[in-house]
């Protein structure tokens, strides 16, 4: 989960660095016109649920619950066993939803605030170049999980942030760098909306080592989504290195048998910059 702090200077810096009182009024004040904006527009947010899936499956996927991150500090193994209990109680707010033309799919208008009375756990959050424990930390796992899932369908994503900095370098990563979306409650969140003619349905769950899920449809698929990168990099700029890549997506007509008919077009997603904490191999 991502912590984002709201970027006001004096003479250089942070006045939340001069004044920590600062930050959390400018997160309070953010969090206040975030439920306010949801409150005013909550038909559009309002989804129903079913538990009986969909007719067609549009895509799926799954990820890795724990990692062995390459590091010391033994925090970061029980922020991930936190991080089950938080993802298995986020999931039960999501599992099954609906999205109906012209909805929208707001990760906190479902999951709500992560608080220790609800049962969530101190997992892992990252803040201002490095990681720390927070109550609900973990929970940016599903959040990436939904938007890989969402750029191989023809919904729309209309929020997604990036988290300033890379703690870790690669460890069998297999999704290109930079495709997750971070979440921090509330006003850093993660929207998808419907501008199709079709209902879609998100589908969560857990089994064994694996978080998973997948997106139905009403109808048969049309179209074939294929995720690519473009244009990845290293760059130092003293004392730190940055990350850099593009992230396309092409869209193909899908023809019998579930197979590419036909290109349709290129679209760049997404482009990412993005400092790291360890330095980088180039080789």
């Amino acid at each position: 989960m991502k912590k984002i702090i709201p970027t006001i200077k004096y003479r250089g810096r942070l006045l939340s660095e001069i004044i920590p009182a600062v930050y959390c009024l400018r997160v309070w004040q953010k969090r206040i016109l975030r439920s306010l904006y949801l409150f005013i527009y909550q038909n559009k947010y309002n989804l129903s649920f079913s538990h009986k899936n969909l007719p067609y499956r549009y895509t799926k996927h799954s990820s890795k619950l724990i990692r062995n991150y390459i590091t010391d500090d033994l925090r970061y193994m029980q922020w991930q066993k936190n991080k089950i209990v938080n993802l298995e109680l986020a999931i039960k707010k999501i599992n099954h939803c609906i999205i109906r033309p012209g909805q929208t799919f707001s990760f906190w208008h479902l999951v709500g605030r992560p608080t220790a009375r609800k049962g969530f756990r101190e997992g892992m959050e990252l803040s201002r170049g490095k990681a720390s424990g927070g109550i609900g930390g973990g929970l940016c796992q599903l959040s990436n999980l939904l938007n890989w899932m969402a750029w191989h369908t023809p919904l729309t994503v209309i929020e997604r942030s990036l988290h300033s900095f890379d703690p870790f370098p690669d460890q069998g990563r297999v999704l290109p760098f930079g495709s997750g979306a971070a979440v921090f409650w509330n006003y850093v969140d993660w929207q998808v909306t419907n501008t199709t003619p079709h209902t879609f349905q998100i589908k969560i769950f857990i089994v064994g080592d694996r978080l998973k899920g997948e997106i139905r449809c009403s109808t048969v698929p049309q179209e074939k989504f294929s995720i690519f990168e473009k244009n990845h990099f290293f760059q130092r700029n003293d004392p730190f290195w940055y990350r850099s890549n593009e992230i396309w997506v092409s869209v193909f007509e899908k023809g019998k048998g579930g197979k590419h008919s036909h290109h349709l077009y290129d679209k760049l997603l997404v482009k990412n910059w993005s400092r790291v904490c360890y330095e980088p191999d180039l080789r």
